[in-house]
């Protein structure tokens, strides 16, 4: 509407992300900005729903954690009375404790710090994971069954609960509801990888994707499997954390998998290491200490059961299933590299 203005006699003015950020409660009175608000809730009661639905207890983990949940560079660090701490990176050792403690399921919604200094249109700072642990029988594919369930919901519910804000949403950012198919659609690491390269691409089979060849892959597997939301399974070792279960067929390969929304990762998790030994040794291959993680290991201990989870971002699954241009804008007060206020 802008363009069109200009040279009328009621020019508009185009106002700037970091003007609107800057004063965003004006900025939220914006109604497709104040939908996006009321989806983002949505979002969260469709999760929380479903898990329940599914037997999961809510849990509530610390965020004052001692040395770094997940060890790495990537922390926001403090003084505790004297001692180090930092803000937790993710829930991830508290969910894996849940196990040992017979919890069975557990789920929790809170906040996750990432001290990265990634200023792209799809990081931030500091935002709210969906995060989920579950006790498995047999094989992972059980956590994916359940994953994939949750989120076959909450697609479902948005469009016929909130169709008021999408509605309002998609008058200024255009979007259509995603594709999924009924049964999980499941990619092992090696047929992306083919996928890829039939394509003409170069993907390191050992190494991560980057965000051009994850675009490039989300679009051969709509254009073949008719869905905007897959899993992508085994992924590397050297890509993958210390407490994720090696593939048992070859450990250069894991248990675990990346979810994907038009070719976009929302959603990463695993099969967790629940074995002390094999714990230990992996993480002393990734060169970390044991001493900072001494709880955690003798939670394993004391003997925890097979399980598996996923951590989420609530504001990229908002931002990727409104198909807005900056995952700012699925934050109520966003927090990046160059922002801490308001």
């Amino acid at each position: 509407k802008i363009a069109p203005a200009e040279g009328t006699e009621k020019p508009l003015s185009a106002v700037y992300q970091e003007t609107r950020l800057d004063n965003r409660w004006l900025d939220l009175r914006v109604p497709a900005n104040a939908a996006i608000m009321r989806l983002q809730s949505g979002v969260c009661r469709l999760f929380r729903n479903s898990l329940h639905t599914q037997g999961f207890t809510e849990i509530h983990t610390p965020k004052l954690i001692a040395g770094e949940s997940e060890g790495g560079s990537e922390v926001f660090r403090t003084d505790y009375f004297g001692k180090s701490a930092c803000l937790a990176q993710s829930p991830q050792l508290y969910k894996q404790m849940a196990m040992a403690a017979d919890m069975g399921r557990v789920y929790e919604i809170g906040p996750v710090f990432r001290a990265e200094k990634s200023n792209t249109r799809r990081h931030l700072c500091e935002f709210t994971g969906l995060d989920l642990e579950m006790e498995i029988k047999e094989h992972y594919d059980e956590a994916i069954l359940v994953i994939h369930n949750m989120f076959k919901e909450i697609f479902t519910g948005l469009e016929s609960d909130y169709s008021t804000e999408l509605s309002a949403v998609r008058k200024q950012y255009t979007s259509e509801p995603v594709r999924f198919t009924d049964k999980a659609c499941v990619l092992h690491w090696n047929e992306g990888m083919e996928m890829l390269e039939a394509d003409g691409q170069s993907p390191d089979r050992l190494g991560d994707l980057t965000g051009a060849l994850e675009l490039r892959l989300g679009e051969l597997v709509a254009l073949k499997y008719s869905t905007d939301f897959f899993f992508l399974d085994r992924y590397p070792s050297a890509v993958r954390p210390f407490y994720t279960m090696p593939y048992p067929e070859d450990n250069r390969y894991t248990n675990s998998y990346d979810v994907f929304i038009r070719g976009q990762e929302i959603c990463s998790g695993a099969q967790r290491v629940h074995e002390p030994a094999l714990l230990e040794a992996q993480i002393k291959e990734k060169g970390m200490p044991l001493e900072p993680l001494a709880d955690y290991l003798k939670a394993m201990k004391h003997v925890a059961p097979p399980h598996a989870g996923a951590g989420i971002g609530l504001e990229r699954v908002v931002f990727l299933y409104l198909g807005l241009d900056n995952v700012r804008k699925a934050s109520m007060f966003p927090r990046d590299p160059n922002r801490c206020a308001p």
